[in-house]
C-alpha cells in the first residue's frame, strides 16, 4: 500500500529544496515536449536557459532580465503579502492593466507639457489605479462576504475590455492614421520611464521592485502588521484571539498588491511598451502567481524566481526565433514550473509511505 502520511512538522528540507526539484522537473518535462514537437531537447533547453546569459548575443539580452523581471517581482511581492495571510488575489493582471492605462491617461491628457512633476504624478495615478481596482473584491468581501478569487478573476476581463476601448477610442492617437493605440510615450520625455544607466536595462520601475522587496522584508520580519500576516496565514483562529483585524487585513493586503500591480502596469507603458495597445498586457499579473510560489513567498526568493522567470522569457523568445518553437510551448514549460512545485511541495507536509497498513 502506497499512502501519504501527515508530518507532524512541515519539513524544512522539502520546503526549501522543492523549488529546485520543481526547477529540474520542469527541464525534463520540457525536454520531453520539445521531443515530441521535433526538436533537439537539449539545443531547446540551452538556448532558453545559457543563450540569454553567455550566448553569442548575452550583451544585448542580458538587460532584458532587468526590464522583464521588474515587474514579475513588483506584482508577486504584493501577492505575496496576501497569499501569505490567506487572501487570494488571482486579479493582479487586471490591477496592471488599470494601473497603466491611469498612468498614461494622466501623460495624454498633459501632452505635449513637459514638466518635472508629470512622471511622479503618472506614478501616483498607476498606484492608486491598482488599489482601486484592487478595492472591488476587497470591500466586497468585507462587506458581502464574497469569494476574492471569484471577483478579481472576473475583473481582469472586464480591465481588458477597458483596455481595448481605451485603445479604439478616448487614448487613440490622433497622428496615428487611423490605427489602434495611444501616442508613443517613448517620445514624450517628461512621459518616458527610460533608463537611468544607458544600456543597463535599469530603470525606475527596476529600483521599485528592488525596493518593494526590502519593504516586504522588514514589514514581515520586523513589524507588527507582518506578523498578524503571518499568524493569519499559518493561524486564523489565533490571529483572531490575538486581535488581528480580519477586515482590515485584507483591504491592506489587496489594496498593497494592487498599488503594486498598478506600478509595474505604469513603469511598462511608459518604458519597454511604449504606449497603450490592444494587447499591451502579455501576462505578467498571472505569470507574477508563479513567481511568488517559486520563491516561497518569500521577498529574496520572489527576486531570485523573477530573474529565473525573466529567463524563460527572454531564452523563449530566442527559441522560437532561432528553432521555431511555438509560442504555446513556451507558455506550457512556464506552466510547468508551477504544477511541479504545487505536486512536489505536497511532501513538505506529508511524507510517502510504503507498506502494508497496521490493523487498529
Amino acid at each position: 500500500m502506497i499512502r501519504l502520511v501527515k508530518r507532524p512538522q512541515p519539513s524544512a528540507a522539502w520546503s526549501y529544496g522543492a523549488p529546485l526539484l520543481a526547477v529540474l522537473a520542469t527541464i525534463l518535462a520540457g525536454g520531453l515536449l520539445f521531443f515530441f514537437l521535433g526538436k533537439n531537447p537539449g539545443e531547446a533547453i540551452a538556448t532558453i536557459f545559457w543563450e540569454p546569459l553567455f550566448g553569442e548575443f548575452a550583451f544585448f539580452y542580458r538587460p532584458q532580465l532587468l526590464i522583464k523581471g521588474a515587474p514579475l517581482v513588483l506584482i508577486a511581492i504584493g501577492l505575496s503579502l496576501g497569499f501569505k495571510a490567506g487572501i487570494w488575489n488571482i486579479g493582479a493582471e487586471g490591477q496592471y492593466i488599470i494601473g497603466a492605462l491611469c498612468g498614461a491617461g494622466v501623460a495624454l491628457a498633459m501632452y505635449p507639457l513637459n514638466v518635472f512633476w508629470l512622471f511622479p504624478a503618472m506614478v501616483l495615478a498607476g498606484a492608486l489605479g491598482g488599489w482601486a481596482w484592487a478595492m472591488i473584491p476587497a470591500l466586497l468581501k468585507t462587506r458581502f462576504g464574497t469569494n476574492e478569487i471569484l471577483v478579481s478573476l472576473m475583473l481582469v476581463y472586464v480591465a481588458e475590455q477597458f483596455l481595448a476601448s481605451m485603445s479604439l477610442g478616448l487614448m487613440k492617437n490622433p497622428e496615428g492614421f487611423g490605427f489602434p493605440g495611444s501616442r508613443n510615450l517613448q517620445q514624450y520625455p517628461a512621459a518616458h520611464n527610460a533608463e537611468i544607466i544607458a544600456n543597463t536595462g535599469l530603470h525606475w520601475g527596476v529600483l521599485a521592485a528592488l525596493i518593494s522587496v526590502i519593504f516586504a522584508y522588514v514589514l514581515l520580519t520586523r513589524h507588527r502588521l507582518g506578523f498578524s500576516i503571518r499568524v493569519t496565514g499559518d493561524a486564523p483562529r489565533a490571529a483572531t484571539f490575538s486581535g488581528v483585524s480580519p477586515k482590515r487585513l485584507v483591504i491592506f493586503c489587496l489594496g498593497t498588491s494592487g498599488a503594486l500591480a498598478g506600478l509595474a502596469g505604469l513603469f511598462e507603458v511608459a518604458g519597454p511598451a511604449g504606449q497603450v495597445t490592444i494587447d499591451f498586457n502579455v501576462g505578467y499579473g498571472f505569470t507574477a502567481i508563479i513567481v511568488a510560489f517559486l520563491g516561497r513567498l518569500h521577498p529574496v526568493g520572489i527576486l531570485l524566481a523573477g530573474g529565473l522567470m525573466a529567463l524563460t522569457y527572454i531564452g523563449g523568445d530566442i527559441a522560437q526565433s532561432q528553432l521555431g518553437l511555438p509560442a504555446a510551448a513556451i507558455q506550457i514549460f512556464q506552466g510547468m514550473l508551477l504544477f511541479f512545485l504545487l505536486a512536489i511541495d505536497v511532501f513538505t507536509n506529508y511524507r510517502l509511505q510504503i507498506g502494508r497498513q497496521e490493523a487498529a
